[in-house]
Parts: structure tokens; sequence; C-alpha cells
């Protein structure tokens, strides 16, 4: 780390965020004090005692490095691998900004993502779904450091890990390289120099090193990964190192004055930059405007009072009408970047005229991730964590499980991403109930900082887009495969994640019905029939909890009136999670068990998913 960062990485402590810094991601997250280290030194603003409040409440060195709470870490890691696969984003994306802004003489865009990680990041599956796909795309500019120590928690890797890692990342398309001492600067400098030169591939540097270095009772053993070295063996371990200070915490001036020169020496490669960008901005003039609008959080169009985002005619499956919102996104809103998981012509995830990123061409914008769910939630992560584009992903909802961890990653660092989750319930079918998701909605919705949006109409889900594009927070889009009705009353009171469809005929209604998605029909039909038998319902569309939640308690008494305990959630998913709005003496037609495989009319039918049945469900409450 130390060789990386004097040597090696352009950055500068005075602007964390420059844009065309080197990226430096701690896969190995639970080292935390590593990173820590390195931004005290080199001027980030982490001070001595920060660094002694390490792991305390409220304090700027938590366990695990934390994206947005500490200057100078650049993502969010812990889950061992997770590092890596957002590594791969910030390549790609820096590969895609070259495309699009370089110009002879003017490489605004020029820089390196480097990942330092370990065994536990190499055992990972997440990691080798990342590696196979930047090998496959060639990023040159993607330096992995694998700290090589073959020791885990439980001891020895050799009890579990004993595969030739540099051989499967050769298969990968990698370079690799290996430095035999972890200690030998000069070595692990000529490394990082042959990755930089190799403008093909992009590289894995395995370092051999020996954990709990230096220590005499410790070195080389598990116990040195999680338990503290103790005073007897921390005296010991100075005295092994030669490290001139006794007393804790205390650091010789000499080193600071050391890393104070690399300060410098980031802030004038900064400044030319500086230089470089404002001859680019006079010689493509258009081009830099363009370059800072990409990197503004600020959309370049209204898209609320943007009539045509909100148009939709016919009846539609909410897949495709997210289709057909991707496309408009899409023309208005160039730095867009994302993709599907080997599913985009079931997902409707392409945009249409933007082209293929692949190794042979940067430019595209349409993301092949392969079938590497994790990998992909990852990247898109990475991706968004680089700046200057906006991604989002795709897949069948039932496989957002694979995704979960990155999921989270987005909720956590509070990152605006589009998840596209298709084939929303047991309307899948024939595919059974390995494909027809029943829990997720409730986990997705228990994730806090996800927005989960589940459209009842095409209308609705312009709304949910537009939610994940203005938000701050990541916002999963589940939607049908099958088609919907266009209801007159939805559009951008879906906003608000709950609202009246069709209100009662007086002023406090019988009964309230409640649904999200594919299930608020069943509820219209119902109240055509609750009518016939003199009970007068009001539907209620609920696409987001979470915005539901956020609203005024005016607003949401309005809409659910406390009066009225008569109530009826139904949806084609686990019931968790509606309580809050059913209450005690409410009912609920939903399915708290694995579906069939059947074609999706029966299925609905079987399980109860009819108007009759809400109706019925309903009445019974009032009566």
């Amino acid at each position: 780390a130390y060789e990386l960062w004097a040597n090696h990485m352009n950055h500068n402590a005075k602007d964390p965020k420059w844009a065309n810094r080197d990226r430096f991601i701690l896969s190995g997250g639970h080292g935390s004090t590593l990173l820590y280290s390195l931004l005290h030194f080199y001027g980030y603003g982490l001070t001595m005692d920060d660094m002694k409040e390490f792991r305390q409440m409220g304090s700027l060195t938590p366990g695990h490095p934390e994206y947005g709470h500490t200057v100078g870490v650049e993502a969010t890691t812990g889950p061992l691998g997770a590092g890596m696969g957002m590594a791969v984003g910030m390549a790609m994306a820096e590969a895609h900004l070259a495309s699009m802004f370089n110009r002879p003489g003017y490489p605004v865009v020029d820089h390196y993502t480097f990942a330092l990680g370990g065994d536990g990041c190499m055992m990972e599956g997440i990691s080798s779904e990342a590696f196979s796909l930047a090998g496959t795309l060639g990023l040159s500019k993607l330096i992995i450091l694998y700290d090589s120590n073959k020791i885990s928690i439980e001891g020895n890797t050799d009890i579990a890990f004993t595969e030739d890692v540099q051989a499967r990342m050769r298969a990968f398309g990698f370079q690799t390289i290996t430095v035999e001492d972890g200690n030998d600067l000069e070595a692990i400098g000529k490394a990082i120099e042959e990755a930089k030169a190799d403008k093909e591939h992009p590289s894995f540097i395995t370092v051999k090193t020996q954990i709990g270095y230096g220590c005499p009772a410790k070195q080389g053993k598990a116990s040195a990964h999680g338990e503290p070295l103790g005073a007897d063996n921390l005296a010991a371990t100075k005295k092994a190192l030669g490290w001139p200070c006794e007393e804790p915490f205390a650091v010789p001036a000499e080193v600071y004055e050391t890393t104070a020169a690399v300060e410098k020496a980031g802030e004038e490669k900064r400044q030319a930059w500086d230089e470089l960008f404002a001859a680019y901005e006079k010689a493509y003039p258009e081009l830099a405007a363009e370059w800072k609008s990409w990197h503004s959080e600020e959309l370049p169009v209204d898209l609320l009072n943007d009539e045509d985002f909100w148009k939709f005619e016919g009846s539609m499956a909410t897949r495709a009408s997210s289709g057909e919102v991707l496309n408009r996104l899409a023309k208005k809103i160039p730095n867009m970047i994302g993709g599907s998981a080997d599913l985009a012509p079931s997902n409707k995830s392409n945009m249409k005229g933007r082209g293929d990123f692949s190794a042979e061409d940067r430019t595209g914008a349409n993301l092949h991730f392969g079938v590497r769910e994790h990998a992909m939630a990852a990247i898109c992560n990475g991706i968004y964590l680089h700046g200057g584009l906006r991604p989002y992903c795709a897949t069948f909802f039932v496989i957002s499980d694979y995704m979960k961890n990155a999921m989270r990653l987005s909720a956590l660092m509070g990152l605006p991403i589009p998840y596209i989750l298709t084939h929303d319930s047991i309307g899948v079918g024939e595919d059974g109930p390995t494909h027809q998701p029943i829990e997720h909605l409730a986990g997705l919705r228990a994730m806090p900082g996800m927005i989960v949006f589940r459209p009842a109409d095409s209308k609705e889900t312009a709304a949910g887009w537009y939610t994940a594009m203005t938000g701050k927070r990541p916002v999963s889009l589940v939607l049908t495969r099958q088609n919907l009705p266009l209801y007159e009353n939805s559009g951008k009171e879906a906003l608000k994640g709950g609202y009246i469809l069709e209100d009662s005929e007086k002023a406090t209604p019988d009964v309230i019905l409640m649904a999200s998605g594919s299930e608020v029909e069943q509820c219209v039909g119902a109240k055509k029939l609750l009518k016939e038998q003199g009970i007068d319902a009001r539907v209620v569309s609920m696409p987001s909890f979470e915005l539901f939640d956020e609203q005024s308690d005016e607003y949401k008494e309005s809409v659910l009136p406390k009066a009225v305990r008569a109530r009826v959630a139904v949806e084609a998913a686990a019931s968790f999670g509606w309580a809050k709005y059913v209450g005690l003496d409410g009912a609920y037609v939903c399915l708290d068990q694995f579906g069939a495989s059947a074609p999706a009319k029966l299925l609905f039918k079987h399980y109860g998913f009819t108007a009759e049945n809400v109706a019925e469900k309903a009445a019974a409450l009032v009566r």
C-alpha cells in the first residue's frame, strides 16, 4: 500500500473527488486501519485522535470503510469480494468515459483502478464473476493486488483453498505477476509498472506476505487475523521492526515529511490536469459542457413536466412499459449505461441505438453482464461511484436473491441505481415455483434505504423510473410479465407511494381495498362487485410502502382513515409487511406458500387472486 500510494498512484488530498484520480478500493475491508493510515499520512483529514477512536460510536474510523462517511473512502467494503466487483465497474466507467470524451492531445480521462484484497476475496464467487467479465472486456487499467498470506480465520487456507489462483486469473484473461516478498518495495513497484505497461489485459499481482509480520509470537498464524496483539507482543513487534517510538500512536516526523512530499506531488498533478481541461474546454467547448453535465447530479431534462414521459395508451406489461420509459430516458439522458444478466430481451432493458460496450467498442452504453447477477449489481455500484455515469441493471425478480448483498451496499451508500426486476409473481406461470418470487417483496421492503416500487400500470411505471432518476436511493422496479390495464386516475400521484385510485361514493368508505402491481386490477373489479351488494369500497394503489410512509400524517390519514378498520390487502406474494396497513381487523388475499407450474391465469384463479374472492373477503369484513 505504501509503495502504491507513494510512487504509482495519482491522488490529491486537497481535491479527493478529482475526476481523473486513480481509484483505490480496499476489497478486504476488515483491514480498514490500512486505509485509514494512508488517509491520515497523506493529508485526507483523519487525525491521530480519529485513529484512536477506531471502531467507536460516531468515529470517522468504523470497523469497515464507509463511503460518504470518511473522506477518501471510494466505496463501502466489508462483504468479501464486493470491492472487486465495484473495482471492475470503476474500470468500465473509465473506459467508457475515455472513449466518449478523450481527443488527440487531450486525455482528460486517463486513470487506473486499483483493488487490494486477500484470500477471502478470491474465494468468494463474486470475484470470479467480476474478473471473468473484466478479462473478456480487456480492462487494461484495472490492477488487482492480491495479498496472499495463505491464512484465513480457521487456519491455513490449504484446508479449503488449494487452487492455482494465478492459473485461474490467466484463464480469465488477466496478465499475472508474482512478487515473492511483500516487503520488497522495489519488486512491488516493478510489478505495478509492468501491469501498467500491458495495454490489452487487466493485471493481477500476487504479493506473497506473512500475516502478523514482525510479531515473533503471531507471525504467519491465524491468531494474528482478529486478536489484539497485547502489550507484550506489541512491544516485541516494535523491537523486531526497529520502530523508534515506544509510546502508543507516536510517529516520527520524517514519516510525515515523506508523505507530505507525495501530497504536494499529487496537488501538482491535479493542477496539471486542470490546465489540460481548460485547454480542452477551449478546443472542444461542446464536449466540455457535456462533461460537466454528465458529472452533475441534476438531470438535463424536467421529467416531471414532460408530457411525453407520462403518456401511454392501452394495456401493457409493466416490463414493456419500463422498456419504453427507459428508451425515452436514453434519448434525453446521454450518460445512462446499463444492461441485464443475459436477459435483456425478457427484461426489456436494451437501449435502442446506443450500441454495445465491448473490448472492441468502449462507446457502447448497453452492458452485457452475462449470467453474473451478483457481480452485475456490484459493477453498477462501481460505475456510479466512479462518477459521470447513471447505471442501471436488470434480471428476473426471483434472482434478486443472488444480488442482495450488492443491492444492500447500494442502499448503505445511498446510490440511486434503478434495479429492473421483472417476472414479479406467480404470473411467471409455467416456469413454476423456482421462478415465482413469493417472499422477495417483503425481503426488499425490509432493507433500509431501498425503495421498492411495484407499479400497477404504465403511468405508475413512469413514476417508478422518475423516483429512481431523481432520488438519492436505489429503487427496485418490480415489473410484470403479463399485460395490465391502463387506469384513468394513475400517474404522478404514484410518486407518493400510495394513493386513491378509485374512491368511494361516501366520504368514509365501508371498506378499503389495497394492492400493488397486477393485483390492483382485482381490487378494481371487486369494487364493482361490492357496489352491487350495497358495499362502498375505496381502491388504494400502493406501489411503494417506503414512499407512502414518508408522506405527512394528514395525507396518510386521507388515504387510509383510521376510522375504517375493514381493509383488505391483495398481493400475489407473502403477506409479511402488510399488517401495518391492514390492522387487526383486516384481511389478506396474499400467497404465503410457493406457487406451481401452470399458466398464469389458472394460477391466479387457483390461489384466489380474483375480483370475486377479493369481494367476498371484503364483504365478510363489513357484514
